[in-house]
């Protein structure tokens, strides 16, 4: 569920463009961050003659990374002209898709070096939860569905794969105080790597009007696919117990914790923080086709190009494991039915804010 992951916890992606083609319920998240982006790029300091570096922190394979970035080269290219170049640094864990990504700059037509020879990409295969650019290098930072992934999994989850839904308290209380002090760690190093005044927008994950993490019927009916495909002896009891998913979703009091009191944390301001429904257009198109096999196929599509790859590290043979293939197919296919049966729309709670670099 994200375009992003921590480092030792989950698995990259599924492949091959798989993401790519199947992240539209990423995309429909991103709209209502992107006028905050756009007024970061207005804003940020822009003096100097050298390279302006915008970091995209969590590209996944890229698709959604094309809009949000050819608005930042806009917003730079209307303070500066075409004499600046513009170096678009893009990040994930060193095990993502960065040749799908490459190819999509090189081919798509919406890539934004189709118009600009002035604007260089690059790509550093790190987790962000540690150092992954230079000091005071980042003019402005971008980050879409990426920090929702936890650095690592505190601990199995006895009864689901999403702690939200485990009705064990203690690990509900690991999961929220894993995703406390990654958050910090996150801010941390970006504060490191923002020059003075920069700015960093994020999308991610959020909690609903109720503290709810949302996406309730794809969650159950994907834990049900799993205790299904248990119950006919394709995976064990015990390799189920091992899938989890390290998402997490925060709410403004959580993502201004580190900011309570003073106001600023390592070097940073919290300038704008905010929760927010996203659309459900798998749903929407549901209700004007009524096609509820492509409902299910769709949102079953959008689990394995994002978590299920995570979820097959619980096999006894980890992401090598030989029954990989035939566990994803076979549970791609038990999710889209149970969700096909009786379609629902799904409540996607999402954030969006902007931290700036109010030090040197």
């Amino acid at each position: 569920m994200s375009d992003g992951r921590g480092d030792a916890g989950p698995a990259p992606m599924e492949g091959q463009g798989a993401y790519n083609r199947n992240a539209a319920v990423q995309a429909a998240g991103l709209a209502g961050a992107l006028p905050m982006l756009e007024a970061a790029a207005a804003t940020v300091p822009l003096t100097g003659d050298g390279a302006v570096v915008v970091a995209d922190y969590g590209c996944a394979q890229g698709r959604n990374s094309l809009v949000p970035m050819q608005l930042a080269i806009d917003g730079v290219r209307r303070r500066v002209g075409a004499a600046r170049p513009i170096v678009v640094m893009h990040t994930d864990v060193a095990g993502s898709d960065f040749a799908t990504l490459f190819e999509l700059l090189d081919r798509d037509p919406n890539s934004y070096l189709r118009d600009d020879a002035g604007v260089y990409p690059a790509a550093v295969g790190r987790s962000f939860y540690g150092p992954v650019l230079p000091p005071a290098s980042v003019t402005l930072g971008w980050s879409s569905w990426a920090v929702q992934w936890l650095s690592r999994a505190p601990g199995p989850i006895p009864d689901q794969v999403q702690a939200a839904f485990s009705n064990d308290g203690s690990v509900r209380a690991a999961y929220a105080a894993q995703a406390a002090a990654d958050w910090e760690t996150f801010l941390t190093h970006r504060a490191r790597e923002l020059v003075a005044g920069g700015r960093l927008v994020v999308v991610t994950m959020g909690l609903d009007a109720d503290g709810g993490f949302g996406y309730g019927p794809l969650l159950a009916a994907l834990y049900e696919a799993l205790l299904a495909l248990a119950a006919d002896g394709l995976i064990g009891p015990d390799e189920v117990a091992a899938m989890a998913i390290p998402t997490v979703g925060r709410g403004v009091a959580e993502l201004a914790a580190p900011f309570a009191g003073t106001g600023s944390f390592a070097g940073l301001s919290l300038e704008r923080c905010e929760v927010f429904l996203g659309e459900d257009r798998i749903f929407d198109d549901y209700r004007h086709e009524r096609d509820a096999g492509g409902f299910g196929a769709r949102w079953a599509a959008f689990a394995r190009a994002s978590v299920f790859p995570t979820l097959a590290l619980g096999l006894v043979g980890g992401g090598g494991d030989a029954r990989v293939p035939v566990f994803m197919d076979r549970l791609e296919v038990g999710l889209a039915a149970r969700l096909a049966a009786a379609p629902e729309a799904m409540t996607i709670p999402l954030a969006r804010l902007v931290v700036a670099k109010t030090g040197g």
